[in-house]
């Protein structure tokens, strides 16, 4: 699967940072990019279940590819969501269903710095995601 342009970058300066520093740095730079969500968007239906810190996440289909909105109230996951976002941003459904999370954030560096409740609700949110575009 080809990745889009800001997913390239993303890679491109994840794979430059040297050591954890820098990528905690990164990812909370990542997280500033996220649009933010207003309150009409901040609703239980729109609540990723699963994540140990409040997520939310709005999805809608255009012309077959997925956009998603996310937020969170954790700034290191606001940056882990981000990068998510990027990824998979214009995705079709079944190129969604298909995507490796554990691949993607291992490319980006950031697999160990994962906790086992970080992996978790990422995954949550990447099965809240297949959830909409499968309901679609």
């Amino acid at each position: 699967m080809s990745l889009c342009v800001e997913a390239s970058q993303a890679l491109e300066s994840f794979e430059q940072a040297r050591g954890w520093e820098q990528r905690a740095r990164l990812l909370m730079q990542w997280g500033e990019r996220l649009a933010p969500l207003d309150d009409a968007e901040k609703v239980d239906t729109h609540r990723v279940h699963g994540c140990e810190s409040l997520v939310w996440l709005v999805a809608e289909q255009r012309d077959g590819q997925w956009r998603f909105k996310a937020s969170s109230d954790a700034r290191l996951l606001r940056g882990l969501l981000a990068l998510l976002l990027v990824r998979v941003q214009g995705l079709d459904s079944a190129a969604l269903a298909q995507l490796d999370l554990r691949d993607w954030f291992t490319q980006l560096g950031l697999e160990r710095q994962l906790s086992p409740s970080r992996s978790n609700g990422l995954h949550a949110v990447l099965q809240r995601m297949a959830q909409l575009a499968s309901g679609a």
